[in-house]
């Protein structure tokens, strides 16, 4: 028994170190600043608020722009169609559901929002699409006259729900406040 009390003290006294550190808990948080909005302005249709978080991109196509966010590596692809007549927006709509539809393979859910500003004559919906899905938001907004305006996010990292979460919040707050300030021309 003198030995274990022996051999208990020696490696007591070895393992006490001056160089201890703490480990931190959990996992990195992300944190992004409040929002500044600044006006979309171009030749196109439309206008609406958007963050200074974003870098405004040209695409190809006429009145087709990306919203690049480079602190989240996030885009949010905008499409703009013209809408010629009731049957030509139900097919638009009814493609722009299709595609978040499509996305059920890997997303764990599918929360649809409408929304509807008569003050701008905006109406359409926000989907957020839950899981390890391509993307994580989509909407589509219109007059419902002549103007249909599209959106989806995607990130440029593999799509680990859990770990975007603080970003797809605040792309989340960035869209809707986008749709609320949304104004044809």
């Amino acid at each position: 028994m003198k030995y274990f009390w022996t051999a208990f003290a020696f490696l007591l006294f070895i393992s006490c170190k001056e160089d201890y550190t703490l480990k931190p808990l959990g996992q990195v948080r992300l944190e992004y600043p409040d929002p500044v909005y600044r006006t979309f302005e171009s030749d196109c249709k439309f206008q609406f608020d958007y963050s200074d978080l974003a870098e405004k991109r040209d695409k190809d196509n006429p009145c087709w722009f990306i919203l690049h966010y480079p602190s989240m590596k996030a885009n949010i692809y905008l499409t703009y169609f013209p809408v010629n007549g009731m049957e030509d927006l139900a097919e638009k709509i009814k493609d722009s559901e299709k595609f978040v539809h499509e996305q059920t393979v890997k997303a764990s859910y599918i929360a649809p929002r409408e929304f509807v500003f008569e003050e701008n004559k905006v109406y359409g919906t926000l989907f957020e699409l839950g899981g390890e899905s391509a993307i994580n938001l989509q909407f589509h907004a219109t007059d419902s006259l002549q103007n249909l305006l599209s959106g989806s996010v995607y990130f440029s990292a593999p799509p680990q729900y859990d770990s975007l979460q603080p970003a797809i919040q605040y792309l989340k707050r960035d869209l809707i406040h986008l749709i609320e300030t949304l104004e044809w021309k």
